[in-house]
């Protein structure tokens, strides 16, 4: 007789997010000290990657389900955060997180394209890249305090109005 398995466990996204809590919990095993913080919080996004997408697997909605993928493919950026601070304070070897980062970076781009599908967003066949530089230059937290001119005429018609 076949044992029976969830709908999520058969997510290669699942096993891999599995195989990832696995190694971080085996290397994070000797962080303790200043490093322990950083450690709890890696432990508990790593954590909330296959919770998530398990969570989201049993959605009905497909907006839902999109929701909890984004929110187990955030949680997979914070890891490769906290990996960065790690390895920054020699918390974790560079051979531990490079081997790990890629497993991250996998992780990341079937996120990517599961909560696209099921948010139905169009998708590019453009391929994640983790080595690419994303700096957000046009956020909206970065602009220059200069408006433009049809800004700043805008916001002194409506100032008249009022």
């Amino acid at each position: 007789m076949a044992a029976q398995t969830f709908d999520h466990e058969r997510l290669d996204v699942d096993r891999l997010s599995i195989d990832y809590v696995s190694r971080s919990f085996e290397t994070s095993q000797s962080l303790f000290g200043l490093h322990r913080h950083a450690r709890d919080q890696w432990l508990r996004a790593a954590q909330s990657i296959p919770l998530n997408i398990a969570e989201g697997n049993g959605k009905r909605s497909s907006k839902d389900r999109a929701r909890f993928l984004d929110i187990a493919r955030g949680s997979a950026l914070e890891c490769a955060a906290i990996q960065d601070v790690l390895r920054r304070t020699n918390g974790i070897k560079v051979q531990d997180d490079q081997a790990m980062k890629a497993m991250l970076y996998r992780i990341v781009a079937i996120l990517t394209r599961m909560a696209m599908k099921f948010d139905g967003v169009a998708e590019s066949d453009a391929e994640y890249h983790a080595d690419i530089d994303y700096e957000h230059r046009f956020a909206e937290h970065e602009h220059d305090d200069a408006e433009e001119p049809e800004q700043s005429d805008a916001r002194e018609r409506r100032s008249h109005v009022c």
